[in-house]
């Protein structure tokens, strides 16, 4: 079987934050990738790191040095405009706060997602709220929305332009249990149907004890600081 191709290839990554007039380093990961389609979970405590380390690879923060390369193009290497279009058109990213704008209706949060990328595309937006089980909510608001129901935006939304790569940072963590279980295989199945990587960090035993490939994040992140808020 011939091996998948990496989809993420990260080396020499390294970031650090100045706090109480002291310079602490929060990632140093020396190498790491990810294929196409593979769905990896990192695991990882509060503080570890794993948020910024996921904000790198998103584009969002600019390393202090290092590599980051997604689908051959080297987003660390680009300028904030350009950085913004890779993710646009890239990089799906379901946050733990779901970040959905409260004064748009379901479908216009998908909407305003996609129009960042390749473009609008309204009965595509349509398609993806029916299939994360939302036909009958396209109108509603955030606040009109239960909490698992408003992951299942944020799941829409990450997939409105058919991203390469998917990240999720603790996306169950604001959940109950039934629903932490429900929305962990809504984002795994959207992947595959989209075929799109999964890279996604959690401390929780049971969301870990999903997935074939699990990676300590202490294992690849040379550091023990604890991240400050960003």
């Amino acid at each position: 079987m011939t091996a998948r191709m990496p989809l993420l290839e990260i080396s020499n990554l390294k970031k650090s934050f100045t706090a109480d007039g002291a310079n602490h380093s929060v990632v140093d990961v020396r190498e790491f990738s990810l294929a196409e389609k593979a769905q990896v979970a990192l695991e990882g405590e509060s503080g570890s790191g794993k948020t910024t380390f996921l904000h790198l690879i998103a584009g969002i923060l600019r390393p202090d040095s290092g590599r980051i390369a997604i689908a051959g193009r080297e987003m660390s290497a680009l300028e904030e405009p350009a950085r913004d279009r890779l993710r646009a058109t890239t990089i799906g990213y379901i946050f733990q706060t779901f970040n959905l704008l409260q004064g748009y209706t379901c479908l216009e949060n998908v909407l305003l997602g996609m129009s960042f990328g390749p473009g609008v595309d309204r009965p595509f937006a349509e398609k993806l709220l029916e299939r994360v089980g939302l036909s009958d909510r396209l109108k509603h608001y955030p606040r009109q929305l239960s909490t698992g129901q408003q992951q299942r935006v944020a799941v829409a939304r990450a997939m409105a332009n058919k991203p390469r790569l998917v990240l999720a940072d603790e996306p169950t963590g604001n959940l109950d249990h039934k629903n932490a279980r429900e929305s962990l295989k809504l984002i795994r199945e959207a992947c595959r149907e989209n075929g799109a990587a999964l890279l996604l960090v959690s401390h929780d035993r049971e969301v870990l004890a999903q997935f074939e490939n699990v990676e300590r994040f202490d294992r690849i992140n040379h550091n023990s600081v604890e991240e400050p808020r960003v």
